[in-house]
Order: C-alpha cells, then sequence, then structure tokens
C-alpha cells in the first residue's frame, strides 16, 4: 500500500512533550537540578516511545485506537470500532470556521485520586522498608480512599496518616487499571523525623508547556497539544479532576540533532491567570473552554478558517504555526510527505517533514513542546504536529484535525450536527 512507504523508513519516535514534576509525602517538588535553566525554567522532556512506527501503522486500527476514559471512579477502554462510529460526511459544515492556534501554553492538572509513582524506604527502628510495597502496593496505582475516606490530594493523605493512632493498620482503596482493590497498610514511624510513613511517593498534580491547536469562537471550545498527557515515570494516561490552561513564554531553543530531540524551554509562573478549563485528557489531545481573557490582539488579527476531512489532506506544501521566542505566533513552511485517508479516529494520520530554512536553522526541525501547532494547508485547518522521529527531527507525526474536533464535541458535519441536537 501506498500509504506505508514513509513509515516503513522510520524507526522511532517521540511525543513532543509533557513533563510532571514528582511529589513525595511532604508535597516537595522533586527536580532536576541539571534540567534548569539559569532563570529556573523547567526544561521538558519526552520519553521514547515503544515500538516502531512500521509496526504501530501494521497494527490492526481497532486495537491501535483503544485507549482510556475517565468515568467515575473507574477507567473504561473503549473501542471505536466497538463504538460503532461513522466516517465523518464529506459535506463540511460551511459555519464551521475555527481560530488556528500556535501558542505556547501552560498546562495545570489536578488528578482524579492520588498517583503512586515510586517506592520510599523509610528508615525506622527495624531497618530501612516501604510499608507501601510490603501491602501490595504498585507504581501507576492510585489511592482514591483511605479507612472510607475520600482521598483528593497528598494533604488529604498526611493527614489521614497523621491521625492514624501510633501507626495502626490504615484500609487504601486503589485503582488499578479498570479494578478496584482494598490493601492493609502498616504505616512505619521514619526515626529521623518522628513521622509515620506509607514508603511511597505519590502525586495528585501535573504541569507542562504544549501548543494551542485551535478554538471556536461561536462555542469557546479549543483543543490543544494533539497528544494525550500520560504519567511521566508511570506512562499511564493521566486522570484529571480538573485543570487549566495559562499564558507560557518561550524563553530558549535547545537545537535537535540526530538520536536527540530539541526542545523548548518554556515558563510560566504559578499564579499565573487561567485562560481556559481542561476537562478532558483523551489520545488526541486536551480538550476545554477558554475564557474571555484568551484572545489578545495577536489572537484577533488571526481570522477563523475553514478545515479538512482526513481524506482531503494532500501530500505537498503546508504551514505550521508556532512560537520560538517569548509569546509571537509564526508560520513556517513544511511537507506533508504522507496523509492515511482514515476511516475511524486514529492518532499519527500524517507524516511531515520541516522545509523553511528558518525553523531548520533555529530548532534543527521538529522539537518538543510544538506538540499541538496547528498545520494549515490551503488555507485549512487539516491537524496538529504532535510527534518527533529520533532518527530524523526533521520529520514527525501529525494527527488529523477531524478527530481532534470529534474529541471536542464540535459536530463536522450537517448531519453529524443533527445527530448530536437530537441526541
Amino acid at each position: 500500500m501506498r500509504h506505508r512507504k514513509w513509515f516503513g523508513m522510520l524507526t522511532g519516535f517521540v511525543l513532543l512533550g509533557f513533563l510532571v514534576g514528582l511529589c513525595s509525602m511532604k508535597a516537595v517538588q522533586i527536580v532536576d537540578k541539571s534540567k534548569l535553566d539559569q532563570t529556573g525554567a523547567l526544561r521538558f522532556h519526552a520519553q521514547p516511545a515503544s515500538g516502531s512506527p512500521i509496526a504501530m501503522e501494521n497494527r490492526k486500527l481497532g486495537a491501535a485506537s483503544v485507549y482510556q476514559r475517565q468515568d467515575g471512579e473507574n477507567i473504561e477502554r473503549t473501542s471505536f470500532f466497538s463504538r460503532q462510529l461513522q466516517k465523518a460526511d464529506a459535506r463540511i459544515r460551511p459555519d464551521l470556521l475555527l481560530v488556528p492556534g500556535g501558542e505556547s501554553i501552560g498546562v495545570k492538572l489536578n488528578t482524579r485520586g492520588v498517583l503512586v509513582v515510586g517506592y520510599h524506604l523509610v528508615d525506622s527502628a527495624e531497618g530501612q522498608a516501604s510499608p507501601g510495597e510490603s501491602a501490595g502496593i504498585h507504581v501507576g496505582d492510585v489511592i482514591t480512599k483511605i479507612n472510607g475516606r475520600q482521598m483528593i490530594s497528598i494533604r488529604d493523605v498526611r493527614q489521614m496518616i497523621t491521625d492514624s493512632q501510633g501507626g495502626a493498620p490504615v484500609r487504601l482503596t486503589i485503582l488499578r487499571q479498570q479494578t478496584l482493590l482494598d490493601k492493609r497498610l502498616v504505616p512505619v514511624m521514619d526515626r529521623n523525623d518522628r513521622h509515620y510513613q506509607l514508603g511511597l511517593y505519590i502525586r495528585d498534580s501535573a504541569s507542562g508547556i504544549g501548543t494551542m491547536t485551535f478554538y471556536d469562537p461561536k462555542t469557546s471550545s479549543y483543543g490543544a497539544l494533539g497528544h494525550v498527557i500520560s504519567d511521566r515515570d508511570t506512562g499511564q494516561p493521566i486522570r484529571i479532576r480538573e485543570g487549566s490552561i495559562v499564558r507560557s513564554t518561550v524563553q530558549a531553543i535547545e537545537k535537535g540533532a540526530e538520536g536527540k530531540p530539541g526542545e523548548k524551554i518554556a515558563y510560566f509562573p504559578d499564579n499565573a491567570s487561567s485562560i481556559g478549563s481542561v476537562d478532558k485528557n483523551t489520545p488526541f489531545g486536551i480538550y476545554g473552554h477558554l475564557r474571555g481573557n484568551y484572545e489578545t490582539r495577536s489572537v484577533a488579527e488571526r481570522k477563523a478558517i475553514p478545515i479538512a476531512l482526513a481524506d482531503q489532506v494532500k501530500e505537498g506544501p503546508a504551514q505550521i504555526l508556532t512560537v520560538l521566542d517569548g509569546n509571537k505566533v509564526q508560520a513556517f513552511d513544511i511537507r506533508i510527505l504522507n496523509s492515511v485517508p482514515q476511516k475511524y479516529p486514529a492518532t499519527k494520520g500524517l507524516v511531515i517533514k520541516i522545509t523553511d530554512p528558518r525553523l531548520l536553522k533555529a530548532t534543527g526541525g521538529i522539537i518538543q513542546g510544538m506538540s499541538g501547532s496547528p498545520i494549515i494547508q490551503d488555507g485549512k485547518l487539516v491537524g496538529a504536529v504532535t510527534h518527533v522521529f529520533v532518527s530524523d527531527p526533521t520529520s514527525g507525526y501529525g494527527v488529523h484535525i477531524e478527530w481532534m474536533l470529534q474529541e471536542a464535541g464540535l459536530a463536522v458535519s450537517q448531519k453529524n450536527q443533527l445527530r448530536q441536537a437530537a441526541g
């Protein structure tokens, strides 16, 4: 098949970056100082994804399109085939006009439950041990309750352990994959600080940077990143309780090279004003609604444009919008090497290559932090940048905009609009 030729040439890729800070029982963020620049801005590193692009492409689409959704206390794994989604009608709504993004954004998330990201050895009178590990708690488990009380934050966990009488056993309710389990754990007193501890590193929040893809001026809905936000240590999609996006400033660029993807070094203050909510974290990006303070003069100058469906994108010249310095959104030339005419929602539908000499000189190609940069072809929004190839940083993957709009709840065709209204 013709569309497989580019996938067979490439052997590795990474997501374009989202890093979360590690929090301990004392709610102290642990940050490797070698990853800080002189301004104290945290550099965002993505982890290499497993498997090769050709292996990914050769999987059955139904299996490749399985992902996790939030549904109360449970995580439901849903296949797009099992949902019997239909290909979008080729007649795009004439009133569907979206403002392309390109702005650098900071993303702040609070998790649903408290995520276990590692083990901590407690220095007790009997020696060093991790009570959590001994109790059968696994990295990646989510603590939802302790002694029947809902756990929302690290502070809740600390208070429950403090209130436990002399290290009395506690009952932890945890979510492991799709299963709720109860575990009995006996806290141990650390002989140095004289506090009872679980022997677990836990996290209740995450933050990082990415790029805005689009927003709908009629509904204030937006989409960004183009891929799921996963926990850095466990690799699992983050189940969000609530979240927000803020403005982010790009301070420097670390240029990419073969075998070493580059990155944007960006910053946003802890007290930055929210410009929108984060309501969903999906394989196709994050979604929510913008507040009134989002539309700056720069955004207002960008006019709303139509979209192209997956089967309407063609090989050839295109552009991406992204920020390399400060907050200035710029357009750069790329070439779409291949577009898979997907019938069902799936990631990695586009293979792109940077051709703009300015961008190649500044970044070496696609870099981390570009995740979500909108792709425009013939005046239409066609997708977003999502991955960079390790072996060739000038090239990478993109996702079709059609699937991002579906996740955002925006009807693409008149038929789908009527179906949503009736539903």
